[in-house]
């Protein structure tokens, strides 16, 4: 196993981590429901191979009632009953923010149509908010290889 190569860069820039929290806390106080806001967050850290994201967003989930079957099956979750409509959308929108350049159109029209249709500006902007800050963490942990479960 690969080891860590230096702690995440917040950590060592605490004005920088205590910006992120913040943004955190707004997502949290926004009004979108907490169990949407930890399905989006541990599939984006999925796709991202972020192991210290998925180990948190697998806590977050448990803690804002995502079931068992649910957290196990949240990469499959086009191919399962255990999600509904609402939750779909949010993980399409988290797939296709997630995944910027896997295609000419990144958030094609019939993606953000569903997501639009459950949610309104004001929570759309804090999904792709939490998209956003979950995709910003990804992207300080994996390059410097940290480690789920060293907190």
């Amino acid at each position: 196993m690969s080891t860590e190569r230096m702690p995440n860069p917040a950590v060592l820039i605490p004005e920088a981590m205590e910006a992120l929290m913040g943004v955190n806390r707004a997502i949290a106080g926004a009004g979108v429901d907490g169990k949407l806001l930890a399905l989006t967050h541990l599939r984006a850290s999925q796709i991202n191979g972020c192991g210290p994201c998925v180990a948190g967003g697998v806590h977050q989930a448990r803690q804002h009632g995502v079931t068992a079957d649910q957290v196990h099956a949240v990469a499959a979750w086009r191919e399962t009953p255990w999600f509904n409509d609402e939750e779909r959308a949010a993980l399409a929108l988290t797939e296709a923010v997630t995944r910027l350049a896997d295609r000419p159109d990144p958030v094609p029209d019939p993606v953000w149509d569903l997501a639009a249709k459950h949610f309104d500006q004001k929570e759309l902007a804090a999904l792709l908010l939490n998209i956003a800050i979950t995709n910003a963490f990804n992207r300080l942990n994996a390059p410097t290889r940290q480690q789920a479960g060293k907190w």
